[in-house]
């Protein structure tokens, strides 16, 4: 069995469509990865970050998430870097990595995914559950593989 059959069906008929919805797409990975609160950013023509998905977090923080420079907080340092970020506990983080307001968001163990196709950034996808927890390799690879499959709806 490959991976991608590991994903499930309601986020591959949901990217099946020409324009999914991606508060649906980030509901079922959150569902799937038994998450609490996640987002889904975009690159933009200026290389930020623009917040398109969002669940489970708090609308005085939105501001501070809709757009996201590369490089700074998770969202953005998983884009510079192409590769996940993953924190066990984001509340006790002092790796620099997540800004001071992310301890707002109350949830600790989490992950940021690039959304990568042919090795081009088209955005990230991050996870979270409100309590510590270490996402395993396949865990990680699986969110890998939703963020490709994210990024071939945004070939344009």
């Amino acid at each position: 069995m490959s991976i991608t059959s590991e994903i499930p069906k309601t986020i591959t008929d949901e990217l099946g469509n020409d324009h999914p919805n991606w508060e649906l797409v980030l509901n079922a990975t959150l569902n799937f990865f038994d998450c609490t609160t996640g987002t889904i950013h975009t690159l933009d023509q200026n290389s930020l970050l623009q917040l398109t998905a969002h669940k489970g977090i708090s609308e005085f923080l939105i501001p501070k998430l809709t757009t996201i420079p590369i490089g700074k907080g998770m969202a953005g340092i998983t884009a510079e870097r192409k590769k996940p970020v993953e924190m066990c506990n984001l509340q006790t983080d002092d790796s620099g990595v997540a800004r001071p307001s992310a301890k707002d968001t109350k949830v600790e163990g989490s992950l940021a995914a690039p959304l990568l196709h042919d090795n081009t950034l088209y955005g990230t996808i991050g996870i979270a559950k409100p309590i510590p927890y270490d996402f395993s390799e396949k865990e990680i690879s699986l969110l890998m593989q939703i963020g490709n499959l994210i990024s071939k709806k945004m070939i344009k």
